[in-house]
């Protein structure tokens, strides 16, 4: 009888891990990322793109240089999504196209995808979306949180690394 509740009681555990404790590793994640995706794929587009993405990125740096959490910066995302597509139309209209963008949170597969020494494996991310017009062209993405990006400002040509981790470590060094 002891050894039956013995096996019992392991398969009750088993399954109550499987089903109500363990989180599947993608689809969960403490990746913020963004993603602006281009009309198309026609030079214009992609031109355009990049001109949209260096605006937004200047608009939200100073909104999320205080966020020490993945929620927070959902947060300053969701506050802030009609500014974001303002910037982004603002982008569009003063270059010609009569196309709008429209931004959104998203939990959506994404497929891996490698940023210099930062890989995302294949998974679920949540992410914000800027969609430009159709939002069918190839896309420019970053991470939000933690604050993993290098992003080339329109000011200049050098990369800017922005990372709390950066500033902690150097921080502890000097």
């Amino acid at each position: 009888m002891r050894y039956i509740l013995s096996i019992a009681s392991v398969v009750g555990i088993v399954l109550i891990l499987i089903f109500c404790g363990v989180k599947n590793p993608e689809t969960e994640s403490e990746y913020f990322r963004i993603h602006i995706r281009a009309n198309s794929n026609s030079a214009e587009d992609q031109n355009v793109k990049y001109i949209v993405k260096d605006e937004v990125v200047d608009f939200l740096i100073p909104l999320l240089a205080d966020v020490q959490t993945k929620e927070e910066a959902e947060i300053v995302m969701k506050n802030n999504l009609d500014e974001i597509e303002s910037v982004a139309n603002n982008v569009l209209e003063e270059n010609g196209f009569s196309y709008k963008s429209t931004a959104y949170i998203s939990f959506e597969e994404f497929p891996t995808r490698e940023y210099d020494d930062l890989v995302l494996e294949k998974g679920f991310y949540d992410a914000l979306i800027l969609a430009l017009g159709t939002g069918d062209g190839d896309n420019w993405w970053c991470v939000v949180y933690p604050p993993f990006c290098f992003l080339e400002t329109k000011n200049s040509q050098n990369y800017v690394y922005i990372s709390k981790i950066w500033e902690i470590i150097n921080n502890i060094i000097n």
